[in-house]
């Protein structure tokens, strides 16, 4: 018989039990909600949450709403979302992550203080959280994906450097020690390791995991930047790894010949959603004698 095992360290950060917590709360109170952007990146937990009455709404749908109740996720937002929801006397249920809101006083105060340093931030374009940190300098800050962007800073010009809190602390590294070699003498550069250690801690963990199973089925969704990352991971250790989001996406031709698989997942994939998988997997076994 084929042992299944789902990671125990897996599932949900902290950052978003609360704000699937604080939606639940509110929609069990008969409360009308809606969500600005998926409140996490998993479409299956989106599809749940909007079965018990969670709107999901886009920025420009926010800017037309009036007297309503939102709710932020835990990515943040910029200050811009605040001004819109004071002006239209809409009610914040700020879910914030306490991570990425102290990330975002920090880069704010840094901007207000030092409006000639170049403020850049380590993280993906485009992504909630990162809209958020860039919104805090009125979107002056400059996002690098890759160390290879790294290039077209001013190394003549002062850099603070930061991280969006889900990035790889290795990437974070290899950019820190590039702008250390070829900034200019005169010029001060800081950085600030704001990697959420919640998120970095589960790396080496889900290497050990992975690396224990001769076939790993990572669930996550398409959209989630954190997924893909620790994904990554573990093809690194077990190049017999599958990203799936739900259960029609298990291959059960990778079921034979193998003794043990494993089941793990990204900060944005409930719980729920592996134990199916798992569940499923067994069903497969059982039902193909394997």
């Amino acid at each position: 018989m084929i042992k299944v095992e789902t990671d125990s360290g897996s599932g949900f950060c902290f950052g978003v039990v609360t704000a699937i917590r604080k939606a639940e709360e509110e929609l069990a109170n008969g409360n009308k909600l809606y969500c600005l952007g998926d409140i996490v990146h998993n479409s299956r937990e989106v599809e749940r949450l909007k079965t018990l009455g969670l709107i999901t709404i886009n920025h420009e749908e926010f800017a037309l709403l009036r007297n309503a109740k939102v709710l932020l996720r835990a990515h943040g937002e910029p200050p811009e979302t605040y001004e819109i929801a004071l002006r239209n006397n809409i009610e914040i249920i700020d879910a914030t992550c306490p991570v990425v809101l102290r990330l975002q006083k920090r880069i704010k105060q840094e901007y207000e203080t030092s409006a000639e340093k170049q403020i850049v931030i380590y993280g993906l374009k485009g992504h909630a959280e990162v809209l958020g940190l860039v919104g805090q300098t009125k979107g002056k800050a400059i996002v690098i994906e890759k160390t290879a962007e790294v290039e077209k800073l001013d190394m003549s010009k002062d850099i603070s450097l930061y991280s969006q809190t889900t990035k790889s602390l290795d990437e974070f590294g290899e950019i820190v020690d590039y702008i250390k070699k070829h900034t200019h003498p005169a010029t001060s550069f800081n950085y600030y390791d704001t990697i959420c250690r919640q998120v970095a801690n589960r790396m080496p963990n889900l290497r050990k995991f992975a690396a224990t199973h001769d076939l790993v089925f990572f669930v996550s969704g398409k959209k989630s930047s954190n997924g893909k990352m620790l994904f990554s991971e573990c093809l690194k250790v077990n190049p017999n790894s599958h990203l799936i989001d739900s259960v029609d996406e298990i291959d059960t031709t990778l079921l034979h010949d193998i003794k043990s698989i494993g089941v793990c997942g990204a900060t944005s994939t409930p719980k729920w959603l592996m134990e199916e998988i798992e569940k499923a997997i067994i069903g497969f076994i059982e039902k193909k004698h394997i």
